[in-house]
């Protein structure tokens, strides 16, 4: 039997991640022999670390308790994803980086390359397709609201200022922490002509054209964290979070005009982002995303 290439998705927790699913989608679709496994890692200091070199070394084994949801045909593991607390460690494990990496700072992809492996960040160049391609709203010269500083805003920033929207505010509970990260893109920022400033929760502005929720308000259940009159009557209201966790966002957008919109299409396109990274291959994501949701959608009994 030829050895089949390994992936997976590592993060904590992982059992919810729709990654697998994605990624045997696109193998099917594009004739490339893989498989792409959940890995959850541990929390404590170095574990993330030890349990992405292990399953770099035995990816159909197991790492400690923690084990991959796939059989070993023999193949090597090849990459993996990253998702949330990770992505600031992972970054931290290539030894080499994207450019689009090193100006997060975080990583959500890691490839295993023989000379080093490669730390590269998919997650703005996924958001911005969702938003320019799937929910058809162009950033070129919108006003841009992005909520949150940590590792879902660091890898979205960069992307989101690229599209070169007219203004960006960068708000966060912390502001330090905002005012970081901003300035850390300020030379990206006046690369493009945006103007990049930073903001706190409860005085964020007023009108913007899109917001993006990057925060984890929706994964703790915390509610939105910024205040109605934050958006213009009409304008896009994207969550990063999908499912139930995302509905109370889109139910709050919707009641003050807005149009709300999950992190469902984020999700696979940067998924299909990753796919190209490793295999050099680049998907088609519309079945992909449209199976999804029909999927989730069964799954939350909202189908026949």
């Amino acid at each position: 039997m030829t050895p089949i290439d390994h992936y997976a998705v590592a993060g904590h927790p992982v059992a919810h991640s729709q990654s697998p699913f994605i990624h045997a989608m696109f193998a099917a679709a594009t004739g490339q022999a893989l498989r792409y496994g959940r890995l959850l890692c541990p929390l404590d200091e170095g574990g993330f670390a030890q349990a992405i070199r292990t399953f770099a070394e035995a990816p159909g084994g197991s790492v400690g308790e923690f084990a991959v949801d796939t059989a070993s045909v023999g193949g090597p593991a090849r990459g993996c994803n990253v998702t949330v607390p990770f992505k600031f460690e992972a970054f931290a494990l290539g030894a080499k980086a994207t450019e689009r990496a090193a100006l997060a700072q975080a990583a959500n992809l890691l490839r295993f390359d023989d000379g080093g492996w490669l730390a590269d960040n998919t997650d703005g160049a996924g958001l911005v397709r969702d938003i320019e391609h799937n929910a058809g709203v162009p950033l070129a010269g919108a006003r841009l609201l992005l909520v949150g500083a940590g590792g879902a805003a660091a890898g979205a920033l960069g992307a989101l200022i690229a599209a070169r929207p007219a203004e960006l505010v960068l708000c966060n509970r912390t502001v330090d922490k905002a005012e970081a990260l901003a300035a850390r893109h300020a030379p990206w920022a006046a690369a493009h002509g945006v103007s990049l400033s930073v903001a706190g929760l409860q005085q964020p502005g007023s009108g913007f054209d899109v917001m993006v929720n990057a925060s984890a308000s929706s994964l703790h259940a915390g509610g939105v964290p910024v205040p109605a009159g934050s958006l213009r009557t009409g304008a896009l209201a994207l969550d990063m979070m999908y499912g139930a966790a995302a509905q109370p966002f889109i139910d709050w957008a919707a009641a003050f005009g807005a149009r709300g919109r999950d992190g469902l299409g984020m999700l696979v396109e940067q998924a299909a982002e990753s796919f190209f990274v490793w295999r050099g291959v680049r998907p088609d994501t519309a079945p992909v995303l449209a199976a999804l949701q029909h999927r989730l959608a069964v799954a939350a009994g909202k189908t026949p």
